[in-house]
């Protein structure tokens, strides 16, 4: 009775990964929410009859049942650096003389990425299981917001796929709330009279370092892939492989990924991006353009604080118009006088 038991909450839990996966990683789902809630259901009931078969990589087990009393830091075994940016093809140009300049040669090319607005994220798994998810912090050391992180539904807890993993894989990403969210989160906060989030960066942002999981579980936050840190072996020869690898894995990554043979063809494509923003159900504010061969990579090497390799191309700032509602004279202590604009509210 029991192995039966044991049998049937690993097939659910299988099925249930696979349902994941679909979903987050090819968005090709097979059932709706109810059938998956009812799955879950009865993977819960199961557990609770048989506690002994329970295991923290449980899709159950996402959500820790108490608050922390404070983050742990974390060391990052590779640093997590910022990025330079761009604000016009002509600094792009610029970007791209750069790089043939250093690594002497023509033969290169690149990938073009959406800058999702959001909180950057490394996730550490070992054998193919979770095991630890902090901030970038300062770069070197970032906070350990792992069970914060478990409770995104869009993360796996274990890798998908049999066989072929590092033992040591660190996928680095952006963990961000959909717009939708968004909208509903500060909704209920001000029926609630409570102060509503500026922008869906800071409500990711203050999800991720509530101290209690189970608040963060109602966000909502969802999580895409974008490169890796430390690895026990090479999981692919270039960065669009490894992005296809990670889909292999059960790791979702943004769809809107394109290749460039040239510099010219990466301001095609962030060209065409602008102005299209709001097509998507989430916030970016930007492009992100990377060499794609790792070992180029390493010759470029980085800065103090940015890599060579890789620019961010940031879309113009939103502007909108206002009425100068009234005029204030302040006066400073030398005596000088400053008019301050007093201006309608906008977004």
């Amino acid at each position: 009775m029991a192995g039966d038991a044991k049998r049937q909450i690993e097939q659910l839990r299988k099925e249930l990964r696979r349902h994941d996966y679909l979903y987050y990683v090819l968005n090709q789902p097979e059932i709706g929410d109810q059938k998956y809630d009812r799955l879950f259901a009865e993977l819960k009931a199961l557990e609770k009859a048989n506690p002994r078969f329970i295991t923290p990589d449980s899709p159950t087990q996402r959500v820790s049942g108490q608050p922390l009393e404070g983050f742990a830091s974390v060391r990052h075994a590779v640093p997590m650096l910022s990025m330079d940016n761009t604000y016009n093809a002509e600094e792009l140009r610029a970007f791209d003389e750069r790089v043939r300049r250093q690594l002497g040669s023509q033969d290169y090319d690149y990938v073009v990425e959406l800058k999702i607005d959001g909180l950057a994220i490394s996730l550490r798994y070992e054998r193919g299981v979770l095991v630890t998810a902090a901030t970038r912090g300062d770069g070197e050391v970032g906070d350990d917001v792992t069970a914060n992180v478990r409770t995104i539904k869009a993360v796996p807890l274990v890798l998908f796929g049999d066989g072929n993993i590092p033992d040591v894989l660190e996928v680095r990403g952006e963990v961000y709330m959909p717009t939708r969210s968004f909208v509903e989160l500060n909704k209920a906060r001000a029926e609630a009279g409570e102060a509503v989030f500026a922008n869906p960066r800071n409500a990711a942002a203050g999800s991720l370092k509530l101290l209690d999981a189970r608040v963060t579980a109602s966000r909502n936050l969802s999580f895409l892939a974008y490169s890796v840190g430390e690895l026990s072996e090479p999981l692919a020869e270039n960065h669009y492989q490894s992005l296809q690898r990670f889909k292999e894995l059960g790791l979702p990554i943004n769809p809107n990924i394109k290749r460039a043979k040239d510099i010219d063809e990466v301001i095609n494509i962030c060209l065409s991006w602008s102005g299209k923003q709001k097509t998507l159900s989430y916030q970016i504010d930007g492009m992100v353009i990377k060499i794609n061969r790792f070992e180029q990579r390493d010759i470029l090497g980085a800065t103090g604080r940015a890599p060579r390799w890789c620019i961010s191309y940031k879309f113009p700032a939103e502007q909108a118009e206002t009425v100068v509602e009234s005029i204030d004279v302040q006066v400073g202590k030398s005596g000088i006088l400053t008019p301050v604009a007093n201006l309608t509210p906008v977004q």
